[in-house]
């Protein structure tokens, strides 16, 4: 009887074991819902367009607080916009032949010269389009948009004949 009764206790001994592991995974698993942190809510992701959009009305709103004096948006006009395109001309990466050099108007130079690196037209003009729609995003009044004053098209108009006649590469 011995040998039996040991063997009812090891049977329920190992009935013990599994009762209590699965009571305590699932004491586990419904602590680990319970204490889950919640996920992190991240910003939506920009489309390229968007992305560039703000990092060129960055842009401008930097020439604006560091304008003397400091501009704000609701004094801003189309001579601004002029003043603020040709400062962001410097940092193009065309090459504009001047009326002087000896490779004006060829497409492809056969050596370097000294003329200037500028921004080319599609550039400045997609970069115009882009700040005006800013502009309006930002509460600015589509009527007095600066970025769509005659100033500014006739700029960009007079760029890209240039360019043309210059044959910048």
């Amino acid at each position: 009887m011995s040998a039996a009764a040991a063997a009812a206790a090891a049977a329920a001994a190992s009935s013990s074991r599994r009762c209590k592991s699965k009571n305590s995974s699932s004491s586990i698993s419904s602590n680990t819902i319970r204490y889950q942190k919640p996920p992190l809510l991240l910003p939506p992701t920009l489309s390229r367009y968007e992305d560039q959009k703000r990092r060129d009305w960055d842009t401008f709103r930097q020439y604006l607080n560091n304008h003397r004096p400091p501009l704000s948006l609701s004094r801003c006009s189309g001579d601004h916009i002029l003043e603020f395109l040709r400062y962001i001309d410097q940092f193009g990466k065309t090459k504009v032949h001047t009326n002087t050099c000896p490779f004006f108007g060829h497409l492809h130079p056969p050596a370097p010269c000294p003329c200037p690196f500028k921004q080319s037209w599609a550039s400045l003009e997609a970069f115009v389009s882009r700040l005006g729609i800013a502009f309006e995003e930002k509460g600015g009044d589509a009527e007095n948009n600066p970025f769509d004053s005659n100033d500014v098209k006739l700029y960009l108009r007079k760029v890209r004949d240039n360019q043309a006649k210059a044959r910048g590469t």
